[in-house]
């Protein structure tokens, strides 16, 4: 089936979707993108989303496309018109096109261009990834200092995801200064004696609207967390660990590097934590 996508205030079919040539976002990479996932035909964290696409824009002084209760107009009516029940809305803000390359900004009247599509994804919620569990290699971390915001720039993550499969694993966690900064698309966690540890924020790492649900329902559930540094050889001693995003939600990871962890089943905090956070985003979807 065709899908129904959005272009710049319009609905068309996907095949006669067009972007300028001389587009920022095209060109540059400039520009900035959210992934909102879509469960029983809702969104599911739409509110933290929408503040960090706004920060986003904001820190990289791009003009906001639309209004906020405009954005999720949109995403409402696209989830309807694509009849996704489980799925991803992916959005995407470029600084626009004044008509030409320049590595200087255009103009401050220049609008920005704003696209959004869906992609279904049955199964979504009980994903047969999620019971397995995923097996990680460790990588360098060479990316762009400013990780907090949440560009169109990914390359380096998606090599990273060739070179886990090209090592018959799922993913890669990054290492930088000797310490795991995230996943190439995710926040990364372990757990030692019950504990989670995970990396603090700071503009080293993107600021994980998934990440801010669990470990608020992690404190709720009375689960002890510590968000600081951790080497990957801390990680590979772990009882469990796993990763959170919008479109993974909670995966447990089962392998370091080679190294198996626990028995090699996805570890009981990483179930408990997904089971929590499907059940509360379900409920508080809009």
């Amino acid at each position: 089936m065709t899908r129904t996508v959005y272009v710049n205030g319009d609905y068309l079919p996907e095949t006669e979707a067009k972007v300028s040539i001389f587009d920022r976002g095209f060109l540059m990479a400039d520009a900035v993108y959210e992934v909102t996932s879509v469960l029983d035909g809702k969104l599911i964290d739409f509110e933290g989303h929408a503040v960090r696409l706004k920060r986003s824009l904001d820190e990289l002084q791009m003009a906001e496309p639309c209004s906020k209760d405009e954005l999720l107009e949109i995403h409402r009516k696209l989830v309807e018109l694509n009849g996704i029940d489980e799925g991803l809305v992916y959005l995407q803000v470029s600084r626009g096109s004044d008509g030409d390359r320049d590595f200087v900004f255009p103009s401050e009247d220049t609008k920005p261009t704003l696209v959004l599509f869906t992609q279904n994804k049955p199964g979504l919620a009980d994903s047969p990834a999620s019971r397995k569990g995923a097996k990680i290699i460790s990588i360098d971390d060479i990316r762009w200092g400013r990780r907090d915001i949440k560009t169109t720039q990914l390359l380096y993550p998606s090599m990273g995801k060739m070179m886990a499969k090209a090592a018959g694993c799922d993913d890669a966690w990054m290492i930088e200064d000797g310490y795991v900064t995230e996943g190439t698309s995710n926040n990364a966690y372990f757990v030692k004696n019950g504990k989670i540890v995970t990396r603090p924020l700071s503009n080293d790492i993107l600021h994980g609207i998934t990440r801010k649900a669990v470990l608020r329902l992690a404190a709720e559930a009375q689960m002890e967390v510590e968000e600081r540094l951790f080497t990957i050889d801390e990680a590979k001693e772990a009882d469990e660990a796993f990763t959170t995003s919008a479109s993974a939600f909670v995966m447990p990871v089962v392998e370091i590097d080679g190294v198996t962890l626990g028995d090699g089943t996805p570890g009981r905090i990483a179930k408990r934590l997904r089971e929590i956070y499907l059940d509360e985003s379900r409920k508080a979807a809009i």
